[in-house]
C-alpha cells in the first residue's frame, strides 16, 4: 500500500498532513487507524485498518504489530505517525497499546493523534498553547493541500462504503445474456482450436481492451462478457497482468470491466483491477477489488496471494514478471 503521488505535496504541519490522508486511502476515513511511514522526509506507505473492539485489543496487537512491523520495513520507513479516527474511548485504549511495541521494534514515532468531530489532539504534545484540550479545528475538505490532490488527479469518496460501491456489478440481465452467448461462442473456439484458441482469443481481446480504453474509449456489453469469459483462463488472465502499466486508463478499464462482468466472472478482472491499483499505491482500492474478487470465486488464488502479500506489507514488485500466474488460479 505504497503512495508516491500524493507524497510529492508539500505537508508542512499537522493538518496539511490529515487533509492529505484521505487522498493516500481514496477516500475519508473512519472508526480507522491509520499508520504513516516515513522514509526520511518522504510518505512511503499509508494503511488504515478498523479500529478494535477495546474488549479484543490484546487479541489484536501482536497481529496488528507484525503487519504493521512489516510493511514499515518493506518500505525502509523507520519513522511512523499513528492517526486514530473516532471518539477517544474508541482510539486512546489502541494507541496506547499499540505505540510502545512498534517504538521497541525501533521505530521512532513522530506523532500519535486523535481525530474527533473535525479536531485533531495529539497524545504526545502537551503544551496547551498549540495543543488545546478541546482539539485543535482544522478542514480536511478545503485545505490547500487537498485541493492541491485533487489537482494532481487523488480522490477521496466520503468513506469506505462509497468506494466499494464504485466496483457494484451494473450489468443485470443484458450482462447475463451476453455472458451466456460469451460462454457459447468460448465452447465453439475451444472445441475446434482447442485450449490454444482460447488463448490466442484473450491475447486479441485484451489487446483491443487495451487499445479501446488508451483511446479514452470503452467495451461493448458484448466485447466485455467476451473477455471476461476468455479471462477465466489462467494463461489469459497472466498475460493481461503482465502486460499492466502504470497508465490512469488502466486502473479506469479494469474498474469498468469489473463492474460490468457478469458477477459470476468477476474474479478475474476484479483481481486484475486490485493488481494495478496496488502497483499504483492505491492500496485501499486494491483490497476493494479483492474482496469483489472473492465474493466471486472464495478460493481464487491470486486474490488471496495478493490480499496475504498486501496484509504483510510486501510490495507489489514482488508478483512482477511471468512466475506468479501458472501457480496461482
Amino acid at each position: 500500500m505504497t503512495h508516491d503521488h500524493p507524497a510529492r505535496l508539500s505537508v508542512t504541519s499537522i493538518s496539511d498532513l490529515l487533509a492529505v490522508v484521505p487522498y493516500l486511502l481514496g477516500f475519508h476515513p473512519a472508526d480507522s487507524l491509520v499508520t504513516i511511514g516515513l522514509t526520511g522526509q518522504r510518505i512511503a506507505v499509508a494503511a488504515r485498518g478498523d479500529l478494535p473492539e477495546r474488549a479484543t485489543i490484546p487479541d489484536w496487537v501482536p497481529g496488528a504489530v507484525r503487519q504493521h512491523l512489516a510493511l514499515l520495513r518493506n518500505v525502509d520507513a523507520t519513522t511512523a505517525i499513528l492517526i486514530g479516527y473516532g471518539p477517544a474511548t474508541a482510539v486512546t485504549p489502541v494507541v496506547d497499546a499499540i505505540t510502545p511495541h512498534l517504538d521497541a521494534a525501533g521505530i521512532t514515532i513522530l506523532d500519535t493523534l486523535r481525530v474527533t468531530d473535525g479536531r485533531y489532539h495529539s497524545y504526545q504534545c502537551q503544551d496547551p498553547q498549540c495543543c488545546p484540550p478541546d482539539g485543535v479545528p482544522f478542514d480536511a475538505h478545503h485545505s490547500p493541500t487537498a485541493v492541491h490532490a485533487i489537482v494532481a488527479g487523488q480522490t477521496a469518496l466520503p468513506d469506505r462504503a462509497a468506494l466499494v460501491a464504485s466496483l457494484a456489478p451494473t450489468g443485470g440481465a443484458g450482462a447475463a445474456v451476453a455472458s451466456r452467448k460469451a460462454q457459447e461462442r468460448a465452447l465453439a473456439a475451444q472445441m475446434s482450436g482447442g485450449r490454444a484458441a482460447l488463448i490466442r482469443a484473450g491475447r486479441k481481446a485484451t489487446d483491443d481492451a487495451f487499445a479501446r480504453y488508451a483511446g479514452n474509449a470503452v467495451l461493448t456489453d458484448d466485447e466485455v462478457a467476451w473477455l471476461a469469459v476468455l479471462l477465466a483462463d489462467v494463461a489469459v488472465r497472466d498475460q493481461a497482468g503482465e502486460a499492466g502499466g502504470t497508465e490512469p486508463w488502466r486502473l479506469a478499464m479494469w474498474t469498468d470491466i469489473t463492474r460490468r462482468a457478469d458477477p459470476a466472472y468477476a474474479a478475474a478482472p476484479a483481481t486484475l483491477l486490485a493488481l494495478t491499483a496496488w502497483r499504483l499505491g492505491q492500496g485501499t482500492l486494491a483490497a476493494v477489488a479483492l474482496d469483489r474478487a472473492l465474493a466471486a470465486d472464495p478460493h481464487y488464488r491470486l486474490a488471496r496471494l495478493i490480499d496475504t502479500a498486501m496484509r504483510h506489507g510486501v510490495p507489489p514488485t514482488a508478483l512482477d514478471g511471468p512466475t506468479y500466474g501458472n501457480s496461482a488460479r
